[in-house]
């Protein structure tokens, strides 16, 4: 019963939030764009961080808390001022605009693919999301000898777990959405092996989380490196962005963690991204007063840099979702989705 009336609050969630940029799309895309757009949608953007408060499971939260507070409400941002992917001459039709407020996806553009094709990313293959798919099943049976293994060893799976589940979301969303519009749309990308990263600025800039890189790039770093760059010029502009931006991440980091939580912040997600701009800015620093004349071969580069990614992960990024029972809680919703298919046949005999 706790879960057919979650299912139904999530229903609930996304069908107001369909009405939410119906709205936007009929009224505050006839306003002139800036601040008087703007200030149309400003209701809708604190709508969407208010949404996914009635949420508790981890699964449905999750996706909920990313497509809403994070991509919706920065695309919604961008398009106040004519930018980002809502925004487009002529006007976007009604269902691709309200897919692409939501979901995580773009119009595929016709020099990339032919348009007979769907594209689907190589993450997302359905053979490599199979074998995904037996790895998370596999870190999921382990869990029950975790009261065996090292506490290290557990955080790394759930490391792992989490990678690999958003691979999977995303590949769920895909599918809807090829189902629905057809193949003229194409998932932003997430993950592009991320464990070949051979430096920091490589990691965060081209193989991590790229969706979430590709719409903080033009909404904060960009910015401040056009109002910056007239004063500091194109260097000290360029290393403030970068930190500036790794400070927004973190900041949105801690406000998913209060929304899976439900606990004050304690910031150690926030020092994690933190700790991650200095390192990434000073790294882009360093690279720029080498100005290629010196460069480390990436069998060199590379260990170290998903080292000190790992090590970090499991000492700020991961312990507040684990201290207070996330991991817990996202287990035990996988146990009652396998107990729930395993009693359905024996439900359903005559």
């Amino acid at each position: 019963m706790e879960d057919a009336q979650e299912l139904k609050t999530f229903l609930k969630v996304w069908s107001f939030a369909i009405l939410c940029v119906c709205y936007c799309y009929l009224i505050p895309s006839r306003i002139a764009n800036g601040v008087p757009r703007f200030l149309s949608i400003l209701p809708i953007i604190v709508t969407f961080f208010i949404l996914p408060l009635p949420l508790s499971s981890v699964h449905l939260a999750g996706p909920t808390i990313f497509y809403l507070v994070w991509l919706a409400n920065f695309k919604l941002l961008l398009f106040a001022f004519n930018r980002g992917p809502l925004a487009s001459m002529p006007k976007l039709p009604f269902l691709i605009f309200i897919s692409i407020a939501l979901l995580p996806i773009n119009r595929k553009h016709a020099n990339k693919t032919r348009a007979s094709t769907p594209a689907i990313a190589t993450s997302h293959r359905p053979g490599l999301l199979a074998f995904k798919a037996l790895i998370i099943a596999i870190i999921i049976g382990s869990y029950e000898y975790k009261d065996h293994l090292h506490p290290n060893v557990i955080l790394g799976f759930y490391c792992c777990h989490f990678c690999l589940v958003v691979e999977l979301i995303l590949a769920i969303t895909a599918f809807f959405v090829w189902f629905l519009l057809g193949f003229g749309f194409e998932m932003e990308p997430q993950f592009n092996e991320p464990y070949l990263a051979t430096s920091l600025q490589d990691f965060w800039g081209r193989r991590w989380n790229l969706m979430v890189t590709n719409i903080l790039r033009p909404t904060v770093y960009d910015p401040i490196r056009v109002i910056l760059d007239p004063l500091f010029g194109k260097l000290w502009s360029q290393l403030s962005a970068i930190f500036a931006t790794f400070i927004v991440s973190g900041l949105l980091h801690e406000l998913i963690y209060f929304y899976l939580t439900r606990v004050p912040a304690t910031w150690e997600v926030t020092w994690f991204f933190v700790l991650h701009g200095a390192c990434t800015t000073a790294e882009v620093l360093a690279k720029k007063k080498v100005n290629g004349r010196f460069r480390l071969h990436r069998v060199v580069t590379g260990p170290p840099t998903v080292a000190f990614v790992a090590v970090t992960s499991v000492w700020l990024f991961l312990p507040q979702l684990s201290r207070n029972g996330v991991d817990v809680k996202a287990i035990n919703e996988y146990y009652t989705m396998v107990n729930f298919l395993r009693s359905k046949p024996e439900g359903v005999r005559m």
